[in-house]
């Protein structure tokens, strides 16, 4: 009796567990940001992807059908960890320019993120054969951020601490001072992204120039 239980406890211990398909998909879209980042859309190939996130192509296609689908759930994904981010950084601080100093920290740190940045650059060069891809990173990602940005805006109005007319605009304004410069020295010039005390310094001085323009003055 004894020798039939270690027998079945050695064929339980020899079984692998199975993962859940949304951590194996979370796994793969890891694989496939650095490897889209470093190498673009056309030279990235699935298989590479499947190696480099540790499982069979054939999961891979189980789970994600489409190497297009595959960037698009990788960019969706990556979205969802800033929106989560964002809503933990960004909470009802009374002191307006330290709210938006946090807010802009947290869209500075995505911006200017260098794989998202890789990203960009991999766009940039190869949109005109893979359309699709640059309106999914639109859609899925720039105006994701914005309207996230555009959403604390609003609940600044509300609070009456600022006055501006439209919030998505002025979003834009904001996500351009912040990450445009940089970000176009980085794909265009070649230069290095900011330091962090580059960006924090960038950032704060943001910060207080938009609200020189928009905070509310007591009547």
């Amino acid at each position: 009796m004894t020798s039939e239980k270690s027998s079945a406890e050695r064929r339980c211990r020899g079984r692998p567990q199975l993962r859940p398909d949304d951590e194996t998909r979370q796994i793969i879209y890891e694989a496939a940001r650095h490897e889209f980042a470093a190498n673009g859309f056309a030279a990235t190939s699935t298989e590479t992807v499947a190696r480099r996130a540790g499982v069979s192509t054939k999961t891979l296609y189980r789970l994600i059908p489409t190497k297009a689908a595959l960037f698009e759930g990788m960019v969706a994904d990556r979205m969802e960890s800033f929106l989560s981010d964002f809503e933990l950084r960004v909470t009802d601080d009374p002191d307006v320019e330290r709210a938006l100093t946090t807010a802009l920290m947290a869209v500075a740190d995505l911006a200017l993120d260098q794989e998202v940045v890789g990203l960009q650059r991999m766009i940039l060069q190869e949109s005109g054969q893979f359309a699709d891809i640059a309106a999914s990173f639109y859609r899925n990602g720039i105006a994701r951020t914005a309207e996230a940005l555009a959403g604390w805006l609003k609940v600044q109005i509300r609070r009456g601490l600022i006055e501006i007319d439209n919030a998505e605009e002025a979003a834009g304004m904001l996500i351009g001072m912040i990450a445009s410069a940089p970000q176009r020295a980085a794909i265009y010039g070649g230069l290095p992204l900011p330091s962090r005390a580059e960006l924090k310094k960038r950032v704060r001085t943001s910060a207080a120039l938009f609200l020189n323009g928009c905070r509310k003055r007591q009547r």
